[in-house]
């Protein structure tokens, strides 16, 4: 690096830096090594407040992608990590009796000791300065300093002394957990799930010398409390444990280093520097330990921090701190975002201990969405063909004709009677084509390819119960005889031409009314001219700019009431064969629902109950009106994404209440409430909701929210997080995607339209049949890698 050009001067033409490391951890003599690598002028200090040797923790995870980082950044300490490590496949999976295995995920570890000594040798060899049994008590002692990296840990003072600057977010999580080693020998990552009478105890266990592994306990405060470990001595936790988990221990010991009961932090910062003041590994940025990343973060942290000054030249510091920060802020942010998905998922394992092992497996190694379905089967297809037999078993489906059983989208599923022949739901999509709420040839095509095209149920764009419920002039209605009719043409078509039932969504938009269509002066700006009055529970616009709701008095009630009503009679006579009513998206049931928009002092607003008490009003007038032996599903908005608005504990009340009224199935949503919403993105995002109401309140769930493919739906069905899952844009994109997913995974079964069976696939005539056909390229956690690459940073 030293020749190479930067900023018109070579490295030798640059001042040398004074650099101060604070904490000896992987993370701050990474960092030390690789600047002093940069340029071996700058004078490179390591402060830390133990002594030589001493850690805190037993072993340490990497995975393929971060061994090739560390190979690039400093090939020297590689050759040398590798040959500490120890290389695995497999993840075991103890629940009560039960083992289960899948193999094909690629762990490598060592011991943290031995890490450390390694990046000790390396920077003493460089000429880093190593300041132990030193603790830096300000910052202000390091004044003389160009550079002061802190790597001072999940506690740091630094990050502490910063904190207006950083602006710190500490979660303290709910769980308690504790680190141990164990002296049982270990050829695999290790899942262990006991039931006690206080309560549920997890163990993480994973070797990384040879008779030696970590084994980290984890259990929820209240088992903990009742357990008694709140008033256990080290001694007494360790004895416990060994109590707890003595079959799988096998005679074995555990061992204590400073292994008392903690609560996880997750910490995020606003930013991660300050001036000459950057703040890397757990001191910025926590990733919890079930995806094995803290170590992982910090030493690639430190490889891009030395990236940075080495782009931005190695003077200019405050430069080289804003390239690290862009540069790095992304791949932290999906790592713990990946994190807190498997934090949370081991906050409520308990739930899923109903499950068949093999499907417990399954939901666990998917817990944070880097492992999927496809993904799955490309690393252990015997185990997916396990799990594809085991959920087959758990619905009561038998196997398909080559003797296998179908991935779980194929699996058919039963609401009130009504069948369906597969768990893929066609979202429903506004259109925003209708005339006077008359749905004509879009919308025959539109729904009409999407039940040829293989899907189980097709929902209805959003359709109103009145001309001044329409969200815009172009929406769909069925308040009237012609539409009845225009509807009904549509329905007998997807009957006669399909296995697909179709379902109609009744809507009322309440304040999002009277707009124009999206592509017409953009998404909620009010009519120019032709507008109706717009109602709500309070008198609240939607943005600054839109027009000022009515408050709803008891005649707006009632009528809105009848309006539903008489729609749902009208969905019948056309024949649909489910209803569903949109209590969702900030439109005017979901407004009444969020407390956000529901400022009402009249009994119809205040707690949770008050605030469903004219929603459900509308649900029983509907539930009466439409036949007892047909289905009914409602949307609603799990959370607003917003404070103060509605919470994953409202979601379940509001289930609840919906379930007690005779509801049948919760399509569950989220956001779009109110307009300074914050959501949350990312694959499958809105599931967690689905997942909870579904174990909590015990009715079935559809699963909406960046569902994307097959893959996603098999994944979601297959842990047990939904019943059925809805996808809009996958299909708006390939109406026919349930047939070319039956035969991408050689599905034999999937009927085809008869016009089309020309080009229906076919078994290979030498009966050679594969139990999964591999998704698309290698590649991303999620999409597939090859079985012997080493892609797992951890066990997630």
């Amino acid at each position: 690096m030293s020749g190479d050009r930067r900023n018109g001067s070579t490295t030798s033409e640059r001042p040398p830096l004074r650099i101060a490391c604070l904490g000896g951890g992987p993370g701050g003599l990474y960092a030390a090594i690789l600047l002093k690598k940069l340029d071996p002028r700058h004078a490179v200090t390591v402060y830390e407040r133990n002594a030589p040797g001493v850690t805190f923790g037993f072993g340490v995870v990497f995975s393929a992608e971060t061994l090739g980082n560390l190979e690039e950044a400093d090939p020297e300490s590689f050759a040398s990590i590798q040959a500490a490590f120890r290389y695995w496949d497999d993840i075991d999976t103890y629940v009560d009796e039960a083992k289960v295995t899948s193999t094909g995920h690629g762990f490598c570890g060592c011991a943290r000791g031995t890490l450390l000594r390694i990046l000790e040798d390396r920077a003493s060899e460089l000429g880093v300065e190593l300041c132990f049994e030193h603790e830096v008590k300000s910052v202000a002692e390091l004044s003389d300093f160009d550079l002061i990296v802190a790597a001072d840990g999940a506690n740091s003072a630094v990050r502490a002394a910063y904190a207006e600057h950083l602006k710190p977010e500490i979660d303290l999580r709910d769980n308690r957990f504790t680190w141990l080693g164990t002296t049982r020998p270990m050829d695999s990552f290790v899942f262990i799930f006991r039931r006690t009478e206080h309560g549920l105890f997890m163990a993480h266990a994973y070797p990384y010398e040879d008779g030696l592994g970590t084994f980290i306990v984890e259990c929820s405060d209240a088992t903990w409390r009742a357990a008694g470990m709140d008033r256990a001595t080290e001694a007494e936790t360790v004895a416990f444990s060994q109590h707890i988990f003595a079959d799988w221990l096998d005679g074995h010991s555990l061992l204590s280093n400073r292994s008392i009961w903690r609560k996880f932090p997750t910490v995020r910062c606003g930013t991660w520097h300050h001036k000459n003041v950057v703040v890397i590994g757990d001191a910025a940025h926590t990733a919890h330990y079930s995806v094995g990343s803290g170590t992982k973060l910090a030493m690639e942290d430190a490889i891009e921090l030395a990236e940075a000054f080495q782009t931005a030249g190695t003077g200019d510091v405050p430069a080289a701190l804003e390239t690290y920060e862009r540069a790095r802020w992304v791949d932290v942010a999906k790592v713990q975002k990946a994190a807190q998905t498997s934090l949370e998922w081991f906050e409520s394992a308990d739930r899923y201990l109903i499950q068949d092992p093999v499907l417990f497996t399954f939901n666990l190694l998917t817990r944070s969405k880097r492992i999927t379905f496809d993904n799955l089967a490309l690393r252990d297809p015997d185990f997916i063909a396990r799990v594809r037999e085991a959920f087959a078993e758990s619905v009561g489906m038998p196997l398909g004709s080559d003797g296998t059983a179908p991935p779980p989208m194929f699996a058919p599923f039963e609401l009130r009677g009504l069948p369906l022949v597969n768990r893929i739901v066609v979202s429903p999509m506004c259109q925003y084509v209708a005339r006077d709420g008359v749905p004509d040839e879009w919308q025959l095509v539109h729904l009409g390819s999407r039940a040829v095209g293989g899907a189980g149920l097709i929902f209805t764009e959003m359709t109103d119960v009145s001309p001044d419920a329409r969200i815009s002039p172009g929406c769909a209605g069925i308040w009237n005889d012609e539409q009845q009719a225009a509807w009904a043409r549509i329905v007998d078509f997807v009957h006669t031409h399909s296995q697909a039932k179709i379902a109609m969504q009744l809507g009322h938009a309440g304040r999002k009314g009277a707009t124009c269509v999206p592509w017409e002066g953009g998404d909620n700006q009010p009519l120019p001219d032709g507008e109706w009055e717009i109602i709500a529970p309070s008198p609240l616009p939607y943005y600054e700019h839109s027009r000022t709701p009515r408050a709803m008095d008891r005649s707006d009630m009632d009528r809105v009431i009848s309006d539903h009503a008489a729609a749902a009679r009208r969905a019948d006579a056309a024949g649909f064969d489910l209803l569903e009513i949109h209590m969702a998206h900030g439109y005017l049931l979901a407004s009444f629902i969020s407390p956000l928009t529901n400022l009402r002092d009249d009994g119809y607003g205040g707690p949770v109950e008050g605030r469903m008490r004219f929603p459900l009003e509308v649900f029983d007038a509907v539930r009466a009106a439409w036949p007892a032996d047909k289905p009914i599903s409602v949307r609603i908005s799990a959370t607003d994404w917003a404070p103060g608005g509605t919470t994953g504990d409202d979601a379940v009340a509001i289930a609840r209440m919906l379930k007690d009224h005779g509801c049948d199935v919760i399509d569950v949503s989220a956001g779009q409430t109110v307009p300074f919403a914050t959501p949350n993105y990312g694959r499958m995002f809105q599931v967690p909701w689905s997942d909870r109401i579904r174990h909590e309140v015990g009715i079935p769930t559809i699963s909406v929210g960046a569902i994307e493919d097959a893959d996603h739906a098999n994944t979601v069905l297959a842990a047990g997080r939904a019943d059925l899952t809805a996808l809009a844009r996958p299909h708006l994109f390939d109406p026919y995607l349930t047939l070319h997913e039956a035969a991408r995974y050689e599905y034999w079964d999937q009927p085809w339209p008869e016009p089309y069976l020309t080009v229906r696939p076919r078994p290979p005539r030498d009966g050679a049949l594969k139990r999964v056909l591999p998704p698309r390229e290698a590649g991303e956690a999620g999409s597939g890698r090859p079985r012997d690459v080493r892609t797992v940073d951890g066990p997630a």
